[in-house]
């Protein structure tokens, strides 16, 4: 540590301490160099695996390449904050197909705002003590290998379904990043992961996205198809979703690592709109309205409400099959999306297959 770094280490303590009054469970800092890790992103995207995500593709090494999406970049802040809400049922959820299943990062409010709010009240704060200070806030917004740098930053190391685990906290957390042109004393990288000869989530994965131990082929993943994906559902993966509406929480919940997740003491992530055990058909009859107004400052709303009765369809197709499952189904089929008409026909032929007309 050279005698500046030194100098900054009680600056550094602050920074941690501050960011937990503001509700972060962690904070680490560390340096800009992922060049370990660009051959791996670059890999990735001349394979393809990141589907219709063009974002990815179109900033190429800037995601790696800190000091080249902010000039002057010296360390990067890193922060993590814990989002599932006590007692949301998921393995009970999943295992009862007429209800819908919803990934537990989006049942309460949009955590971009939220963390953006608290990073820039902690940029503040920082430059409260030290000026100049130029900084940038990121979460989830610009291209940034967060993992990476959070594993960098000691926060955890990335485990075989491509996550950041902890070994205090498992992975069921948001990440977030302050770029600063501060020499602040890094924090020490874990030496190796603790995923050990452990497969549990490739082996659970619904749609069997995984390539291999940290190489997930988006264009299968169900996280990418419920949102991501624009159009038409590939057919081999519709029966494989289940009643898995908005994201995919498989590869998390099955790991043993969370075992030791920490319920969210934020309030804005409890589940708004019932939406942790709300029924299939129940979702499906909302107007578009009924959409906009319910998720209002929910990440769900980013899917659209076509990708949305999408997404309902092929749940209600999975569905056992009864009346009610069929009437709702009937109710969409002259809608004006061709994309939902599709969709809505398919879940009525899988009922004609078990039988029931």
């Amino acid at each position: 540590m050279t005698e500046q770094n030194s100098a900054l280490q009680p600056l550094a303590q602050c920074i941690k301490q501050w960011g937990n009054e503001l509700g972060f469970a962690d904070v680490g800092i560390s340096g800009t160099d992922l060049s370990a890790d660009e051959p791996h992103l670059l890999s990735y995207l001349a394979a393809n695996y990141h589907g219709e995500m063009d974002y990815l593709a179109k900033h190429g090494t800037l995601r790696s390449r800190p000091t080249e999406l902010m000039p002057g970049t010296l360390r990067v802040i890193s922060v993590r904050m814990n989002y599932v809400p006590a007692d949301t049922h998921m393995l009970e959820t999943l295992k009862q197909p007429s209800l819908a299943y919803i990934s537990r990062y989006a049942l309460g409010r949009d955590y971009h705002k939220l963390m953006r709010k608290r990073l820039q009240q902690l940029a503040e704060r920082i430059k409260l003590e030290i000026e100049p200070l130029n900084y940038r806030v990121f979460v989830d917004s610009a291209p940034v290998l967060e993992s990476a740098l959070a594993r960098n930053a000691g926060l955890g190391w990335i485990g075989k379904n491509t996550l950041l685990l902890n070994r205090t906290a498992g992975s069921f957390f948001f990440l977030g990043e302050i770029f600063v042109d501060i020499p602040l004393p890094e924090d020490e990288r874990q030496a190796s992961n603790h995923c050990g000869s452990c497969t549990a989530c490739l082996d659970r994965c619904p749609t069997q996205a995984f390539v291999g131990p940290y190489i997930l082929d988006a264009r299968r993943c169900i996280s990418y198809l419920t949102i991501e994906l624009k159009g038409a559902i590939p057919l081999e993966l519709r029966p494989l979703i289940g009643n898995r509406v908005f994201g995919c929480d498989d590869c998390q919940i099955v790991c043993p690592w969370n075992r030791f997740s920490k319920t969210t003491q934020e309030e804005d992530f409890s589940p708004r709109q019932h939406l942790d055990n709300g029924s299939l058909i129940d979702l499906f009859r909302w107007t578009e309205e009924e959409f906009l107004e319910r998720t209002q400052g929910s990440p769900i709303r980013r899917t659209g409400y076509e990708n949305w009765l999408r997404n309902l369809a092929v749940g209600l197709g999975n569905a056992p099959s009864c009346i009610s499952v069929i009437e709702a189904l009937k109710s969409r089929i002259e809608y004006p999306s061709a994309t939902v008409r599709e969709h809505v026909q398919w879940a009525l032929e899988q009922h004609d297959l078990k039988g029931y007309k």
